[in-house]
């Protein structure tokens, strides 16, 4: 009885800290990246994770033809994030990589397609200063 106890503490005390994370992650959306879009209207969703140095997220996303775009992908103290738009063939459009790791690239599109936005944390140079932190891609969105 006692390990059932111990088993079911340890995961009550993994999804607590997981939660207090997600709620933190969400905080820090809504404080620092949201306002990056203006003065582009937010599309409403919310992609957000919480990445460990060295790892790599895809996102794809729909945009629709005669709009103008604000990609926003912002991170909590995770460094250099880079972030790259490719088409469906892999072809890079943007990498910010190029443009001083800039949180922001705005962009027109004259016909709707279906794009990935790559985000890459970079890697730690020692065990001890890998961490994890918060990472958003937010879109936001003009007609021309």
């Amino acid at each position: 009885m006692k390990k059932i106890i111990s088993v079911l503490s340890a995961v009550a005390l993994c999804l607590a800290v997981n939660f207090g994370a997600e709620a933190q992650c969400k905080t820090f959306i809504k404080n620092e990246c949201k306002p990056k879009l203006a003065p582009y209207i937010y599309n409403g969703q919310m992609n957000s994770a919480v990445l460990n140095q060295g790892d790599m997220a895809e996102l794809m996303l729909t945009f629709y033809s005669n709009q103008d775009y604000r990609i926003v992908v912002c991170n909590d103290g995770l460094g250099d994030v880079t972030f790259r738009l490719l088409d469906l063939q892999g072809k890079e459009l943007f990498t910010n990589a190029d443009h001083n790791y800039t949180d922001t690239w705005d962009f027109s599109t004259n016909s709707t397609q279906l794009l990935t936005v790559e985000v890459s944390v970079p890697e730690a140079t020692t065990a001890e200063e890998s961490k994890s932190g918060c990472v958003s891609i937010l879109v936001g969105f003009k007609e021309k």
